[in-house]
This record gives C-alpha cells, sequence and structure tokens, in this order.
C-alpha cells in the first residue's frame, strides 16, 4: 500500500478547488442571465431546508419529550414542514414571499450599516460602510417599488452575483495557493 504525498495532495485539492470555482463562476453567470430561474432553484433549495429541518424538530422534541418541551417543538417542526411545502408547491408565490424578505433585511442592513459608519467615523474605510449602506438601502427600495414583479429578476440575480464574486475570490485564492504548492514541490 503506497502512502501518497502531501504535495500531491495538496496539487489536486489546489486543481479541485480551482475547477470548483470556475463552475461557480458560470454557475453565477448563468444566474444573472436566467434570474427566474435561480430564484425558483433558490426557493426550491428553501423549502427542502425548512423541511428537513422541521424533520429535525420533530426529532429533537422527540429525544427531549422528558423536559417538557415536546409540544413545543413538534409545533416548532409542523411550521417549518408547513412552510416548506408551502414554498415547495406553491413556487411563485413562495417566490414573492421570498423576494419580500429579502427587500426587508437588505433595508434593516442598510440602516443599520448606515448608522455604523457614523459610530466608527473616526475610524479609516468607515466612509465606505456609509457607502455600502446607502447602495444596500437604494437596492431594498428598488426591489420593495418593484415588488412583485421584482420577484422575477431580484433573487437570481443576487444569489447570481453572490455565486460570481464567490468564484472569483475562491479562483484568486486557489491560484495563490498553486504557486505556494508549486515552489514547495
Amino acid at each position: 500500500m503506497s502512502a501518497t504525498s502531501p504535495i500531491t495532495i495538496a496539487k489536486e485539492s489546489v486543481g479541485w478547488s480551482i475547477a470548483l470555482s470556475v463552475l461557480m463562476i458560470l454557475a453565477g453567470v448563468l444566474a444573472i442571465i436566467v434570474p427566474p430561474a435561480a430564484g425558483i432553484a433558490v426557493t426550491i433549495v428553501v423549502g427542502w431546508l425548512l423541511i428537513f429541518s422541521g424533520a429535525a424538530h420533530l426529532v429533537f422534541g422527540w429525544y427531549t419529550r422528558t423536559t417538557g418541551g415536546l409540544l413545543w417543538e413538534w409545533l416548532v417542526a409542523i411550521l417549518y414542514v408547513v412552510v416548506g411545502g408551502y414554498l415547495l408547491f406553491h413556487l411563485a408565490a413562495g417566490l414573492a414571499a421570498l423576494t419580500f424578505a429579502v427587500a426587508i433585511f437588505l433595508l434593516f442592513e442598510g440602516i443599520v450599516e448606515f448608522i455604523l459608519s457614523f459610530v466608527l467615523r473616526p475610524l479609516p474605510g468607515s466612509g465606505w460602510l456609509l457607502f455600502d449602506g446607502i447602495l444596500t438601502v437604494i437596492l431594498a427600495i428598488l426591489i420593495w417599488r418593484a415588488w412583485p414583479s421584482s420577484k422575477e429578476w431580484a433573487l437570481g440575480i443576487l444569489v447570481g452575483i453572490s455565486m460570481l464574486f464567490s468564484g472569483v475570490t475562491r479562483l484568486v485564492l486557489s491560484l495563490a495557493a498553486r504557486r505556494v504548492v508549486a515552489k514547495l514541490a
């Protein structure tokens, strides 16, 4: 039985990381090009995550039933499963609800960043926080003002941009890691 050297493992890992980065970039670009499909995909994933979380609450409630929390855990579980099922069986309504929730989230995030920029005002870079807060509030308002028609583009484009930037970041880090591994070999 031969042992694989750490350098060989590192080279293979970096190669897989680069491949994953390229796939993330392509998926991000595809999500930006076809945002309704990406939004529906996000809705499906969230729906299944809620159902699995509901199942986990059922199991947890059963195993901790002696502590008196069985009823509450099962009520939470039922809520998760019902909401997840609703998202899966009513994709358009689920996508609209998720888009509205994202708009509310972005509004509060922008307000917090705006306030934080004034709290951190003497520190370098606080201007960027103010800029980010303003842009985030503007994005929230754009999504909210166009809602429910914004469900067609908002969630898919936001996920696509996130995947694109995550892929680019991972690619840059992977290429740097490949250079380090090449020097070690």
